[in-house]
This record gives structure tokens, sequence and C-alpha cells, in this order.
């Protein structure tokens, strides 16, 4: 935190960069693939989107219903 902030950019930069190269490129391949097809069903109004706020509302409930069993 001490160092200056071009130098927190450049540091964090080269972090990512680093996690980047470890990315399986078949496995990214297939995220691409998905995303496009996800952007196209909202395109297309195949699907409908709802906010991050909502889905996660729906995850909790999901996870409280799970864990009563």
């Amino acid at each position: 935190m001490s160092l200056p902030s071009s130098s927190r950019v450049f540091l964090v930069e080269k972090l990512i960069e680093s996690l980047e190269s470890d990315i399986d490129e078949n496995i990214q391949k297939v995220w691409n693939t998905e995303a496009k097809k996800r952007r196209d069903e909202i395109h297309n109004h195949t699907v409908e989107p709802i906010s991050g706020e909502i889905a996660l509302a729906q995850i909790r409930q999901i996870l409280e219903i799970s864990r009563s069993f």
C-alpha cells in the first residue's frame, strides 16, 4: 500500500497477466461460446435477464430450502 498509485497499477496488471496465462485455452473457448449463447438469448428475447440482486435472493432461497432437508 505504500507504493505510488502508478506502481500499484503496474503490479496489479502483472498479477492479472500471470493469472491469465494459466487459463486453459479449451476451457476459455467453451466459456466464450457459452457467453455468446447467453448474449444471443437475451438479444433474441429467448430469456429475460434478471438483476444480480434478484439472482442472489433466489440462490439464497434455494440454499435455505436445501438446508432444511
